[in-house]
């Protein structure tokens, strides 16, 4: 049979029948309820349908994830987080670190299903204004050679109101963190009317809200990223955050891009400081492209994440950490794929981490093998608690 990335999901689940994607051998005990015996089983076999779904079209796999999550066909990993991955960030407490980045639920789908994946938080979005299809396909490229990704996707969302109307459905999740990613319709003539719009609507969804202004996917959008627009754009949504409300209002967070120079990197910590950013997530994908690639989709159109752009996402992080004097809540973004690299990018600054390339290639397991990791780093370096560890390189 020959899978068609415009087919209905449901019909190919149908087709594919899941609990083989998942591999044989147990994993259908765990679609019917049952519980497997070891932890260890759930991510072998979990590792299983990861390599089954990137066999699919790119644009594809990601619908079957979703589907696979929204109808519970993932198992729940049972693990009950060490305290010393606790961290108290914004009058809030986070179990783990670890989240989610924006992109992968766009429309505030399957909250529940990340959550069990073992999480503390997630990043949803980005959703815009109103609804947009996104760029045409192909729009999303697979780089195995590199374990990295490169997408031309441009916002697809459902709007803001259908994004509401789900977080309305979705089960409230005690102790689980929700950021919501808010961008702004392609083509617009009032981008920050655009976030202005998505904040009075989504803000008391939310744990935090963080403003993508550097998809590089989206023309114009970078630009507001440095000097007086950033400004402009902040000034305007700590504004409407500010107004009274029965809610209490959401950290403001920025996600920054990693082309940026010394120069723009201290001019948004200068924005950061004197505007009151409550945090920035460094960094979103790049349209460089670095010369060690491999892949035959090198030269794709889009923004690259994954493996390939770890080292100058931590180093951004690291800088932007440096200039804000360690004042801004930082999370760290950008080809975390090991336990060593989320332990770097905690001393290089992050206070939290995100990851979505990564998954694709080491499946959903890797979150609890980064978590297992991450502790035994801490313990092994005398830690207690993880924030101690926060910008340990600049000390």
């Amino acid at each position: 049979m020959i899978l068609d990335a415009n087919q209905p999901v449901i019909y190919v689940l149908n087709k594919c029948n899941w609990s083989l994607f998942m591999s044989s051998g147990g994993i259908t005990a765990v679609i019917n309820g049952r519980e497997s015996k070891k932890n260890k089983t759930h991510i072998d076999l979990m590792k299983s349908g990861t390599a089954m779904l990137r066999m699919l079209p790119t644009n594809l796999a990601h619908k079957c994830a979703i589907q696979a999550l929204k109808f519970g066909l993932i198992p729940k990993l049972k693990v009950i987080d060490d305290p010393i991955l606790k961290i108290r960030l914004w009058d809030m407490e986070f179990d783990n670190p670890i989240g989610m980045s924006a992109g992968f639920d766009k429309n505030a789908e399957v909250i529940k299903g990340v959550s069990d994946l073992g999480f503390g938080f997630a990043e949803i979005g980005t959703v815009t204004p109103f609804p947009q299809k996104g760029n045409p396909k192909p729009n999303l490229f697979r780089l195995p050679e590199d374990r990295a990704l490169i997408n031309h996707l441009g916002f697809p969302s459902k709007g803001a109101e259908n994004f509401a109307i789900n977080l309305d459905k979705a089960k409230k999740i005690p102790s689980f963190k929700l950021g919501i990613n808010i961008g702004i319709n392609s083509g617009t003539s009032d981008a920050t009317g655009d976030i202005d719009f998505c904040l009075k609507r989504l803000a008391r969804y939310a744990s935090y809200i963080a403003i993508n202004v550097s998809c590089p996917n989206t023309p114009g959008l970078s630009a507001w990223q440095v000097g007086d627009k950033l400004s402009e754009m902040v000034e305007k949504a700590k504004l409407t955050l500010s107004r009274p409300s029965n809610e209490k209002s959401p950290p403001l967070l920025v996600k920054i891009g990693q082309e940026l120079d010394d120069k723009e990197l201290a001019g948004i910590a200068k924005v950061a400081l004197n505007t009151g950013i409550d945090g920035l997530v460094a960094c979103n994908t790049t349209g460089q492209r670095p010369a060690a690639l491999r892949s035959s989709y090198a030269n794709e159109v889009g923004g690259l994440s994954g493996s390939p752009i770890r080292k100058k996402a931590n180093q951004t992080l690291s800088k932007l950490y440096k200039m804000t004097n360690g004042k801004v809540v930082l999370i760290g973004c950008g080809g975390i794929s090991t336990a060593d690299d989320a332990y770097e990018r905690i001393k290089s600054g992050a206070s939290l981490l995100q990851l979505y390339t990564s998954l694709i290639y080491g499946g959903p397991g890797l979150i609890a093998e980064i978590k297992e990791g991450l502790l035994a780093h801490l313990k092994d370096d005398g830690y207690t608690k993880l924030s101690d560890a926060v910008g340990a390189n600049h000390r």
